[in-house]
């Protein structure tokens, strides 16, 4: 699947010059002018990558920077600065509040999707090297594996990762309209309802193993994930 690219960036020519770039390479590019449109982006998606200018005058991408890795939900997306400013302290600015990489304009096309190629071969090595545990509870990120109690389980893609978002971010109330946005990653268009049906899919494989109370309804907010299972 191609990877998606979100480019925020506030001078229209440029981002029409790194998505063509970036399309020939087989990106999918979504675009924001600041870093207000940014957000309202991510609000109901998910990208692989973000490239971040400095950004006037609203929010600079420094502060848009450092406010996504405050965000339990986005904090882990890898940034890349793309900026015209080349002076050393800014670069060191910009990477002590998060980028991953600083990059100065102009940026050789070729050494631009060398560096995004490294960044999401790290990060994707990262993902599947990991394993997410819930008390005896292990899905497994490279295999798309769960286990329990030592045993292996069968899952459904769309309860796997209902479970892994449980498992990320257990112990907080989670409406059906946050669920839809953050499972199913794009702004898509179906009943909060299909929501209930995966819950009840989840809790019947847990239940097996007598884990259905992990998940919990809170009447009126929507659904919590309680390790403690009480």
């Amino acid at each position: 699947m191609s990877k998606k690219i979100l480019l925020v960036e506030d001078e229209q020519p440029i981002r029409e010059m790194l998505r063509y770039a970036l399309e020939r390479e087989n990106y999918v590019v979504e675009e924001a002018g600041d870093a207000v449109q940014a957000r309202e982006f991510l609000a109901k998606n998910r990208p692989d990558l973000i490239f971040v200018d400095w950004i006037r005058p609203w929010v600079t991408g420094v502060e848009f920077i450092r406010r996504l890795r405050k965000d339990e939900i986005l904090a882990d997306l890898p940034v890349i600065m793309l900026t015209a400013r080349v002076e050393e302290m800014d670069k060191v600015k910009g990477l002590d509040n998060g980028a991953d990489d600083y990059l100065t304009k102009p940026v050789a096309i070729k050494e631009l999707i060398a560096r995004i190629k490294a960044i999401l071969r790290r990060t994707s090595k990262a993902n599947s090297d990991n394993k997410l545990v819930a008390d005896s509870l292990v899905l497994d990120l490279a295999t798309h594996q769960l286990t329990i109690d030592g045993k292996d389980t069968h899952i459904g893609q769309t309860e796997f990762s209902l479970l892994k978002f449980f498992i990320e971010h257990k112990n907080r109330v989670y409406s059906r309209t946050q669920l839809l946005d953050y499972v199913w990653g794009q702004a898509v268009y179906i009943e909060e309802r299909t929501v209930d049906v995966h819950i009840l899919r989840l809790r019947k494989i847990l239940k097996s193993f007598n884990k259905d109370k992990m998940v919990k309804t809170v009447r009126g907010m929507g659904y919590i994930f309680n390790v403690g299972g009480e």
